[in-house]
């Protein structure tokens, strides 16, 4: 573990899902490259953003998704699914970049037919990527995980957070249909609160989680030490969300949270803070002796 291993990217069901998440990441760079070129507002119902930021998020859950497959038990449905959500993942992102090309939102558009139309499939899609999450969730837990404990507890962690994001997702978009249909703007909660604020403030702990448990042992902390700074770490991150879910439901902007909900905030940076000290401090002991033993 102390070594980036990509042996996993040959497992049958991972196959797949890395080759569309490759290829949503290219999709994102893809559009970034064109802003910089093109311009136009970053913010906005129609803006370079949504390609952009859904193609690289979505390329990155695709993958950590093929590496949590890899990781499981096989079952006999799991090429089948694993091509399923890396279809729907591909596609759902390219319906949001059609949507940019033809100058209309990709969200809460139901002006024609035909945006209602690519609205509705993109939902369908990102339900069925839910559902295959959450199977994945549970088997996380009841599955034999080839990892080490650190490890696990950041993967279950992760996938629990990301669980989560989807379904606020979902119900983002449920209640921004009706917020729409009410003459109302769809993104906004009360006076200020932000609905996005906590689906996306957690959907790529799949990502952070693994990244600090790999960085610890990469670290040669002991194994008791590593368990702790992957607990740490997914402490620090349900921090956010409840910090990010509070504030919205409080119909406040993202950092205009009371000063009690404020210091939830606080403790939650303040945590991630001092574990990627006390991994750089590992790292650079081990750089300068190696050989010593772990912790």
């Amino acid at each position: 573990m102390n070594h980036i291993d990509i042996a996993w990217c040959r497992d049958h069901r991972a196959k797949p899902l890395v080759a569309g998440g490759v290829l949503l990441l290219a999709s994102g760079v893809l559009h970034l490259g064109i802003y910089l070129i093109l311009q136009g507002p970053w913010e906005g119902a129609v803006s370079w953003r949504k390609p952009i930021l859904f193609g690289i998020s979505a390329g990155l859950t695709s993958i950590s998704m093929g590496w949590v497959w890899s990781n499981l038990s096989k079952y006999h449905s799991d090429s089948f699914l694993s091509w399923a959500t890396a279809l729907a993942l591909v596609v759902e992102v390219g319906l949001i970049d059609l949507q940019q090309w033809r100058g209309v939102p990709s969200h809460f558009n139901r002006t024609t037919t035909l945006d209602s139309y690519i609205y509705d499939v993109m939902g369908i899609l990102i339900l069925g990527v839910t559902a295959v999450i959450l199977i994945l969730t549970v088997r996380s837990f009841t599955n034999k995980v080839t990892q080490p404990t650190p490890m696990v507890i950041a993967m279950q962690s992760g996938l629990v957070y990301l669980s989560i994001s989807c379904i606020l997702g979902v119900l983002i978009n449920l209640s921004g249909d009706l917020r729409v249909q009410e003459g109302l703007l769809p993104e906004r909660y009360g006076q200020a609160g932000v609905p996005k604020f906590p689906h996306g403030v957690v959907i790529h702990a799949l990502q952070w989680l693994p990244a600090i448990a790999w960085l610890a042992a990469k670290a040669k902390f002991g194994m008791s030490v590593q368990r702790q700074m992957s607990i740490v770490a997914s402490v620090a991150t349900g921090l956010l969300l409840i910090y990010a879910s509070i504030v919205t439901l409080l119909g406040r902007a993202r950092f205009d949270a009371p000063i009690p909900l404020a210091i939830v905030f606080y403790v939650a940076v303040l945590l991630f803070v001092s574990l990627s000290a006390v991994i750089v401090v590992g790292l650079l002991k081990q750089k300068l002796n190696p050989t010593k033993n772990p912790l």
